[in-house]
C-alpha cells in the first residue's frame, strides 16, 4: 500500500532535514508550528513514528527517556554528553568488525547493532576549563 502524500509530513521531514542535533518530538513541534501554526503535538508525534517505522528517519533512544530523530539513515555513530544532553554525530571509521568478536562466542546470528559513546561534549569540556 502506497502512502498517502502530506504536507505535515513533509514539513516535519524537511524541519528534521535541517538539523544535526537530534531534537526530540517537543521540539520538532515547537519550531514546526512556527511555520504551520495549526499543526498538533499528535500530529507531530504521530508523523515522526511513521516516518522511523517506514525507515525514512532515525529514531535514538539514548537513555534519556524520550526519543530523539534523525533524518541521516546512513550508518554512523553517536555521542551523548552526559552534562548537557546533547547527541552528536561521530566521525569515526566504520567498527563492523565488533559483529564478528559478538558472534565468536554465541550460538545465534547477530544482524546488526546500536553502539552510542558518552561522555563530555567539547562544548561542556570547554566550559569546565
Amino acid at each position: 500500500m502506497a502512502l498517502k502524500y502530506s504536507r505535515q509530513r513533509e514539513i516535519i521531514k524537511d524541519f528534521l532535514m535541517t538539523r544535526h542535533d537530534h531534537p526530540t518530538a517537543d521540539v520538532v513541534y515547537m519550531n514546526v508550528r512556527q511555520m504551520y501554526p495549526n499543526i498538533s503535538l499528535g500530529t507531530v508525534y504521530r508523523n515522526l513514528t511513521l516516518l522511523a517505522d517506514i525507515g525514512e528517519i532515525r529514531r535514538l533512544r539514548v537513555g534519556d527517556g524520550v526519543d530523539h530523530f534523525d533524518a541521516d539513515i546512513s550508518p554512523h555513530y553517536h555521542f551523548i554528553c552526559n552534562r548537557c544532553g546533547a547527541v552528536i554525530d561521530l566521525d569515526m571509521e566504520n567498527i563492523d568488525g565488533i559483529r564478528d568478536i559478538a558472534n565468536r562466542n554465541f550460538d545465534g546470528c547477530i544482524q546488526g547493532y546500536i553502539a552510542y559513546f558518552y561522555g563530555i561534549c567539547p562544548d561542556c569540556k570547554n566550559s569546565m576549563s
